[in-house]
């Protein structure tokens, strides 16, 4: 009993810190990081919960467990809402995403202490939930009938756990391979959550195939794969960066980025672009026959074609068709992007996307999504936006609006 309380106390105590750290800090997306600390501070309930239980205390379980109910009943939908305003870049909750939270209303209403309020067996609650757990709850415990606890709460992981995957199969380019640290961090959590999700689940289903469990060696499980989890973030932070340790700087790591076989050599830089730091030169292009006039004339051709019939918001533009438009061979063109502009190809043309959509989202930020301004922009893809404006920028979205906006 001993071990099981250290255990369930030191998980408590990571669970608070995170949440307390998440809910006020002033780094990254406030919105996002107010709905994942308020993720943990739901397990952290639960833990304590059966902490208390364990501990035989019937007063602090009776406050505790009403206090964060309304919570539990939240979580689902918090669990959500972050995966969808993580892929989608939002900075804050619609109205009608308001309308979520809607189960976690009725179950403060369920909880409040009306007058007239039937009488609770306190006695018979904490015995149901050490012997089978929450969703085993049989006995009333607040203004509707019991079955308000062992229904309506694992539809509502269920329902949100198959939205939440839904959405990031939709919304997420499977097509894109390469390893950028917005979308390694959303799958992470999403395994991670679904995994913990579905365990909390498990008692539903023993329960209705007979088979038997304690409720004790279920949370000793839960605890130690928290643990484990916690020495996984200190072995490899780099993936938590910004998003989970959101008091540590993303783009002032050293993040190892992945090189385009084009990465130019030398040459000046238009519109401000920079070589992301960390990218290795690759080997020089095979020169070309033009005189330095030649080529700063067809550079100059170039960024006078771009911005004036703004080809970059074409999605499948390619340097086939710059070279067209040009009337000049493809590896002429190539040459000089990669060393008179100082840039590959994909770079040139996602910096002019950047700088697009940088013009558009305050105009438009209202009415349309991250993802629908990218589009229009020229990105193909969410996670092709996310890494272009990461390169070009050094910081994802949301934390270039919230500088731009402090």
């Amino acid at each position: 009993m001993q071990f099981l309380n250290l255990l369930v106390g030191i998980c408590c105590l990571f669970l608070l810190l995170f949440a307390i750290n998440l809910f006020f800090a002033k780094k990254g997306n406030k919105t996002l990081n107010i709905l994942l600390s308020l993720l943990f501070f739901a397990r952290f309930g639960q833990i304590l919960i059966s902490a208390l239980i364990a501990a035989e205390k019937p007063v602090t379980l009776v406050y505790v467990f009403q206090a964060f109910t309304p919570l539990y009943y939240a979580a689902p939908a918090c669990f959500y809402l972050y995966i969808s305003g993580f892929i989608d870049g939002s900075t804050g909750l619609r109205k009608w995403q308001w309308l979520h939270f809607i189960p976690a209303l009725l179950a403060l209403i369920h909880v409040f202490p009306w007058q007239g309020w039937p009488e609770l067996d306190w006695a018979t609650i904490p015995k149901q939930l050490a012997d089978n757990g929450y969703f085993s709850l049989k006995t009333q415990t607040g203004l509707f009938p019991n079955y308000f606890h062992y229904t309506l709460r694992p539809i509502l992981v269920f329902t949100y756990l198959c939205l939440a995957w839904v959405h990031y199969y939709r919304k997420m380019d499977k097509t894109d391979k390469r390893d950028e640290p917005g979308k390694r961090w959303i799958v992470f959590f999403l395994r991670v959550a679904t995994f913990f999700q579905l365990m909390s689940l498990t008692p539903v289903v023993l329960r209705g195939l007979h088979i038997p469990y304690t409720q004790s060696s279920f949370v000793i499980t839960n605890c130690f794969l928290l643990l484990f989890l916690v020495l996984y973030a200190l072995h490899k932070p780099h993936i938590f960066y910004g998003y989970l340790l959101v008091s540590v700087e993303l783009d002032k790591k050293n993040m190892p980025e992945q090189v385009e076989s084009d990465t130019p050599t030398t040459g000046a830089v238009s519109l401000g672009l920079q070589i992301t730091k960390g990218e290795q030169p690759a080997k020089p292009a095979k020169k070309v026959n033009l005189s330095e006039e030649q080529l700063t004339e067809l550079s100059h051709a170039m960024a006078t074609l771009m911005e004036e019939e703004q080809l970059y918001l074409l999605h499948d533009f390619q340097i086939i068709d710059l070279a067209a438009k040009l009337n000049i061979p493809v590896h002429h063109c190539s040459f000089i992007i990669n060393n008179t502009i100082g840039k590959n190809f994909r770079d040139w043309i996602n910096g002019y996307r950047v700088a697009h959509f940088l013009i558009q989202h305050p105009l438009k930020s209202d009415k349309l999504t991250i993802e629908a301004i990218a589009s229009e922009s020229g990105f193909k893809s969410l996670a092709t936006f996310y890494n272009a404006f990461k390169k070009e920028k050094g910081v994802m979205p949301t934390n270039y609006f919230n500088k731009e906006l402090s």
